[in-house]
C-alpha cells in the first residue's frame, strides 16, 4: 500500500508540475464536453418542447387532408389549407355532448409577415403548451372589441408593439402585400408571455373581426363602395360562413378514437381528425437526422481532444525518466508505474466533465431566460437523464481507452530500466 500511496503522491505531483500545459488540454476538452452534453442536452429539451407545442388538445379537425399538412397549418401556421369546414360543422361539434370545448380558428391575413389567426375567447382559456400551461399576457387584454388584436411576443418584440398601438392588416398570408386593410386598422389590446411555440410568432384577432375586414372583398381585391368603415362595422354583427379547423377536448379522453374515425367519416362534408401527438411524433422523427448529426459531430470533437491528450502524454514522456527511475529504485513494479498514465488521464477527464457540468449549467441558467424573450426557445435547467449522464460517463471511458497506448510504452521502457539495473548490481 506505501508502494501505490507513493504512486498516486508522484502521479499527483507530475500533474501539478505540468499544469500549464495539462490545464490546456483539460481546458479542450471540458470544451468538447460541454459541446457534446450541450447538444444532447438541446436535443432532449427542443425535442420536448417540439412535441409540446400543443397540449390537452385531444383532436384537431379540418378539411380532408394529410396529417401533417394539417398540423403545420392549423399549429405551426406553415402553408394553406385545402380547403375550409362550414360553420354549422363547427357548431354541431359544439353541440356534441361527448365534447367538452371547441375552439375555432381561423386563418388567411398576415400582418407584415405573420400570421394573422382569427379565433374567440376559447383560445385563451382552453389552448396548452408544454406541460398543460395555459396562455398568460405580459400586457393588456385578450380582445374584447371587433378590432381589438392580441399579439404574440416575438411579433410585439421584434416589430417593437405595445398596448394601444395601432395596426393595419394585409390581406392574404405573403410576408409582402400590396392589398392592405388600411379603412380598418386595429388596436393592440393585449401581448401574449412567450411560450416557445408559433404562439409567438402570430396574430390574434376575433372570427368577427376576420369578417368585417373582407366585406366588400373579391378575388383578393377591394371592391370600391363595397368595403366598411369602422363606425359601420360596429354597428353590424357577423358570422362566419366557414374555418379552417378546430381544436377539440373531450369530456372523456377515452372516447377520443371513437370520435376521430366518426369525423373521417362523416357524410355532409370530408374532415380529417388527427391526434395532435401523434402528428408531432412523426413530423419529428422526419427532422430528427439532423440533430443525430450534429450529436454524431460533438462526439467526433471528443475523440479529437482525447487524441490530443495522448499526443501531449507522449510528448512529455520523455521527461519522466527520472520519475520512472526512482519509482524502479523503490520496488514499484512495471504495471504500477504504467496505472499511472491511465490515473492521469481518467483524472483529466473528471476534471472536464465537472468543468462541462458547471459550464454547461452556468450557460443554460444566464440565456434560458434570453433565449425564450429574443427567439422564443423554451431552456429550462433541470437533471441530466439516463441518456446524458451515460454520454458523460463514456468520457473517462474513453480517456482510460487512449491512456493505454503512453501507459504500454511506459512499462515496456519501466521493464527495460529494471532488465538494465538487475545486470548492473
Amino acid at each position: 500500500m506505501s508502494k501505490v500511496r507513493l504512486a498516486l503522491s508522484l502521479a499527483t505531483a507530475s500533474l501539478w508540475y505540468r499544469r500549464k500545459v495539462l490545464a490546456l488540454v483539460c481546458l479542450t476538452l471540458t470544451l468538447s464536453v460541454t459541446l457534446l452534453l450541450g447538444i444532447q442536452y438541446l436535443r432532449t429539451e427542443v425535442r420536448q418542447s417540439f412535441t409540446s407545442t400543443i397540449s390537452g388538445t385531444d383532436l384537431i379537425v379540418g378539411a380532408r387532408s394529410g396529417q401533417l399538412n394539417l398540423l403545420l397549418y392549423s399549429v405551426f401556421h406553415i402553408g394553406d389549407a385545402t380547403n375550409n369546414i362550414r360553420w354549422s360543422t363547427y357548431q354541431k361539434l359544439a353541440q356534441d355532448k361527448r365534447i367538452d370545448w371547441v375552439v375555432p380558428v381561423s386563418l388567411g391575413d398576415s400582418y407584415r409577415g405573420y400570421r394573422v389567426v382569427s379565433t374567440n375567447a376559447q383560445f385563451i382559456e382552453r389552448f396548452r403548451y408544454g406541460n398543460d400551461q395555459p396562455l398568460e399576457l405580459t400586457t393588456g387584454h385578450w380582445f374584447t372589441g371587433l378590432f381589438d388584436v392580441v399579439l404574440g411576443a416575438g411579433v410585439a418584440r421584434q416589430l417593437n408593439h405595445q398596448a394601444g398601438d395601432r395596426v393595419v392588416l394585409s390581406h392574404g398570408g405573403g410576408r409582402t402585400s400590396f392589398a392592405n386593410h388600411t379603412d380598418l386598422p386595429f388596436t393592440v389590446s393585449g401581448i401574449l408571455a412567450p411560450t416557445g411555440t408559433p404562439v409567438d410568432q402570430a396574430v390574434y384577432i376575433s372570427l368577427e373581426a376576420m369578417e368585417a375586414i373582407h366585406v366588400g372583398w373579391e378575388s383578393g381585391i377591394a371592391l370600391p363602395g363595397r368595403t366598411l368603415t369602422e363606425e359601420k362595422a360596429k354597428t353590424r354583427s357577423f358570422e362566419p360562413d366557414a374555418i379552417t379547423a378546430a381544436f377539440i377536448g373531450l369530456d372523456k379522453p377515452i372516447l377520443t378514437f371513437q370520435l376521430q374515425r366518426e369525423l373521417n367519416q362523416y357524410r355532409e362534408e370530408p374532415l380529417s381528425a388527427i391526434l395532435p401527438g401523434v402528428a408531432l411524433s412523426e413530423l419529428w422523427r422526419m427532422m430528427g437526422q439532423f440533430e443525430k448529426a450534429l450529436l454524431g459531430i460533438s462526439a467526433f470533437v471528443v475523440i479529437t481532444s482525447l487524441t490530443g491528450l495522448i499526443a501531449v502524454l507522449l510528448t512529455i514522456q520523455a521527461q519522466r525518466q527520472q520519475e520512472v527511475a526512482v519509482l524502479r529504485a523503490t520496488g514499484a513494479p512495471p504495471i504500477l508505474i504504467a496505472s499511472l498514465y491511465s490515473f492521469e488521464c481518467v483524472v483529466l477527464a473528471l476534471a472536464a466533465c465537472a468543468l462541462a457540468l458547471l459550464l454547461g449549467a452556468g450557460a443554460i441558467a444566464g440565456l434560458g431566460p434570453w433565449l425564450l424573450d429574443q427567439y422564443g426557445i423554451q431552456i429550462g435547467l433541470r437533471g441530466l437523464n439516463r441518456a446524458e449522464w451515460l454520454l458523460l460517463g463514456l468520457v473517462p471511458v474513453a480517456a482510460f481507452v487512449v491512456s493505454l497506448l503512453p501507459a504500454l510504452r511506459s512499462w515496456q521502457k519501466s521493464r527495460k530500466l529494471g532488465f538494465a539495473g538487475s545486470g548492473g548490481s
